[in-house]
């Protein structure tokens, strides 16, 4: 069966840098059939022309701050028959949406959601959930990494996040896209609810990863302390007068005060906020959970088809050749001109770069466009590892690749699992650079 064309589509406010540095790691997917459609304001597209992107992504200019409107606008241009949407602060794994739009080969599936990895790139921020009518999320457990499809009970819906989501685009037009009533907060799970009203299913997608930031923005701060309730009060409002009874809303806003103060005192213990500050943002939350209840609803009516024909992304990586590079501490100028070299060639760039050390690892994708795995050669990767074990260099990075090889790798390859005996990436050490290996579906290492 060909693949179903994609259209990702990415929306961008003040953010210029974190979205190149996003564009970057759509670019090095492997999906065959994809489009990019960047929303953006004036400093975005500026992003975009500094790229040299012009012509390989399709644009919209938009810089009101309304999430909802915005992906609409992105939908509006979209030619393919997936939407995907992620974030302009995460970045995808190179098999991110050879995962996500596999379940969409069931014509019953109108929406996908994978995992997201949170800011250490390593532990999840989210991974699967449902949501009730009042707006309550209820976790949900998926065994293994195939692709789930959950039917949810009465009253509830699959949740996506949307940094990290599908949907066919069909389905989602005709129900009208996404309510610009929420301008942030609850718009997709808006989305998720109508779309399950119409008996549409979901498919939960654990290898469709995507690492997520949380950047600063308007709302909150680098250290991800709100600086704003105002939004998350007005769309929580909004959530339950379209989909819950009016008897449930008094405990669903008591639920939301208690989460929101139990929130604002965690960071005040961090350090993050002030006593006054707390105050403040909860008399925010109060004040647009009023605008909530004055918010006029309106009925959605259907989308209208794209006049723009598919523009298929140039891919630079058409083999899915990733490349496994990594030494100690001190030859980090070594690995970042390796690291360069092979992103120039085409190819997904792996850099493991461990110090004599017990420090934890994280995970990030840098500017220059590849993967940096850091830590202590002793620490762990996984925050449910052991805090110190004895290991050696080799066999810590071929752990450390075998954990993140079906991610960086093709879909349809099953690498073989490495061990201290089969790894010949590039190591880096004492010893110099050695023999660098591309790992390819060919090679299996």
């Amino acid at each position: 069966m060909a693949p179903l064309p994609v259209s990702v589509i990415v929306v961008s406010r003040g953010r210029p840098g974190l979205l190149a540095r996003c564009l970057t790691g759509l670019g090095q997917m492997y999906y065959p059939a994809f489009e990019i459609v960047v929303v953006a304001d004036e400093d975005g597209l500026g992003a975009v022309a500094e790229m040299g992107w012009q012509a390989r992504v399709k644009t919209v200019s938009f810089g009101e701050p309304n999430i909802s409107a915005a992906r609409n606008a992105g939908i509006a241009v979209a030619a393919g028959e997936i939407v995907a949407f992620i974030d302009d602060d995460a970045v995808p794994e190179p098999t991110w949406l050879d995962h996500l739009a596999a379940p969409f080969a069931d014509p019953g599936v109108v929406a996908a959601g994978g995992y997201v990895r949170g800011r250490n790139g390593i532990s999840f921020q989210y991974r699967a959930g449902l949501v009730s009518r009042t707006g309550e999320e209820v976790p949900l457990e998926v065994a293994g990494e195939a692709p789930r499809i959950v039917t949810p009970p009465p009253g509830h819906a699959v949740k996506t996040m949307g940094t990290n989501s599908a949907f066919r685009r069909r389905n989602v037009s005709l129900s009208g896209g996404l309510d610009p009533v929420f301008r942030f907060f609850h718009d997709e799970t808006d989305l998720n609810m109508r779309l399950a009203g119409a008996g549409g299913k979901t498919a939960v997608v654990p290898l469709a990863q995507v690492h997520h930031g949380y950047a600063a923005s308007d709302r909150r701060g680098a250290d991800r302390a709100p600086r704003s309730l105002h939004e998350i009060g007005a769309s929580s409002m909004v959530f339950l007068r379209k989909h819950a009874p009016e008897q449930d809303w008094p405990g669903a806003l008591e639920r939301l005060r208690a989460e929101q103060r139990r929130r604002l005192l965690a960071h005040m213990v961090r350090g993050g906020l002030e006593p006054r500050d707390v105050v403040r943002l909860l008399e925010g939350l109060e004040e647009g959970i009023a605008e909530g209840r004055r918010r006029a609803l309106s009925s959605l009516l259907p989308l209208a088809g794209s006049g723009a024909p598919f523009q298929p992304f140039s891919r630079a990586n058409v083999s899915g050749a990733s490349v496994c590079l990594a030494g100690r501490t001190w030859s980090r100028r070594r690995l970042h001109a390796r690291a360069l070299d092979t992103v120039r060639a085409g190819d997904v760039a792996s850099v493991f770069r461990f110090s004599p050390t017990a420090l934890y690892h994280d995970v990030r994708f840098v500017r220059d466009g590849y993967w940096l795995h850091r830590g202590g050669l002793f620490g762990r990767a996984e925050r449910s590892e052991p805090v110190f074990r004895l290991v050696s260099f080799r066999n810590r990075v071929a752990q450390e690749w075998a954990r993140v090889a079906k991610l960086r790798q093709k879909a349809d390859f099953s690498p073989r699992q490495m061990t201290a005996g089969s790894i010949r990436s590039s190591i880096m050490g004492n010893a110099g650079i050695k023999e660098n290996e591309r790992v390819t579906p060919e090679s299996g290492v």
